[in-house]
């Protein structure tokens, strides 16, 4: 028989309200950070780019989901022999205004590389992942660059029985077994274009079936692991010379369910300060506040406010994303070509 714990914890991934059955991670501030989502952004900027953050879904809800992640990427042999933008221009006026990006071209051709770990639990689950990634960039017009990469790693779906409370104490499929663990094969894949005012990715995660049976297949979900697509694209536009506008969406999808869609702005004060918002279809919105503190250092918090039926049971959700720019030679505050 299964237990009240593994129900309640199935009856929550597989989603009371459609919306939420995807089985990858959300992510509210994807924006900081779109290799989360795309191997192809791997090498995209000048620096080491390292990225942690931690999310606590639905607060208030016993054993709601909770994801922390690290990442971190580069490039090799990436050529970007430009001024430091802060050398040019008059005193007082933005590094990133508009003259900067006058200035701005397509990629040389160069490699990249990274490295994803997520670790991400609901309840007595458990679903550790490691990737490693690599990408190509190349220019395919004066000031539009494309990017291809894959991603390969493990993963390890766990079962915490201790933290089980059964109808009938000695359950045969998990009695004694303690920490029930599958290791898997994964696979993602993705493009990527972009240039100094717009950009447009496509990828595909969790490729290869990992199916989800614990204890040589007596106890199981019923269920296998499914591709998610994503399509993500977003534009920047001035609204003067200090501040700049950038909305973005992700489409997503996971058979069998319908498109999932989240709405994404954020407004940006030269290349210190942000604020954002978020809409995720049928589900919630969210606010962002960030502030890149040095050329080493930046920092946004988001707090999602669900609207579908779980708002009664929950207190939000809470995502904090801390970013550090290794080896940023000149001195920029904010990416280059994720902004």
């Amino acid at each position: 028989m299964v237990s009240r714990g593994v129900a309640g914890t199935l009856l929550l991934l597989a989603g009371v309200l459609p919306v939420q059955a995807q089985q990858r991670p959300h992510y509210t501030q994807y924006i900081l950070n779109q290799f989360i989502i795309n191997p192809a952004v791997a090498g995209i900027e000048n620096y080491t780019d390292v990225k942690l953050s931690h999310r606590h879904q639905w607060v208030g809800i016993l054993d709601a989901p909770v994801t922390t992640y690290a990442t971190i990427h580069g490039s090799i042999g990436k050529d970007d022999s430009r001024t430091n933008p802060t050398t040019f221009l008059p005193e007082g006026d933005n590094p990133r205004g508009k003259a900067y990006w006058e200035q701005y071209t397509s990629a040389k051709p160069h490699h990249g590389w990274g490295v994803t770990i997520i670790n991400d639990r609901t309840g007595p689950l458990n679903r550790f992942s490691a990737y490693g990634t690599y990408a190509y960039h190349l220019g395919i017009g004066p000031r539009t660059s494309l990017s291809g990469g894959i991603s390969v790693g493990l993963t390890n779906n766990a079962l915490n029985t201790s933290k089980l409370l059964f109808d009938n104490p000695i359950d045969p499929a998990v009695a004694g077994s303690g920490v029930l663990n599958r290791i898997r094969p994964d696979l993602a894949a993705g493009l990527w274009l972009y240039s100094s005012d717009f950009f447009a990715g496509v990828s595909a995660q969790q490729i290869i079936n990992q199916g989800l049976e614990f204890s040589n297949g007596t106890l199981t979900t019923g269920r296998k692991t499914y591709p998610h697509l994503f399509l993500t694209a977003g534009y920047k536009f001035f609204l003067d010379d200090d501040f700049s506008f950038i909305p973005s969406a992700v489409l997503r999808y996971v058979q069998p369910l319908p498109v999932g869609v989240d709405l994404n702005a954020k407004l940006q004060y030269r290349d210190r300060l942000w604020i954002g918002a978020a809409y995720r279809v049928n589900d919630g919105i969210s606010g962002m506040l960030g502030v890149n503190v040095s050329n080493v250092f930046n920092i946004g918090y988001a707090y999602d406010y669900t609207t579908s039926r779980l708002q009664n049971f929950t207190r939000g959700t809470h995502e904090i994303v801390l970013g550090f720019m290794l080896g940023n030679k000149w001195g920029d505050l904010c990416p280059r070509n994720l902004w």
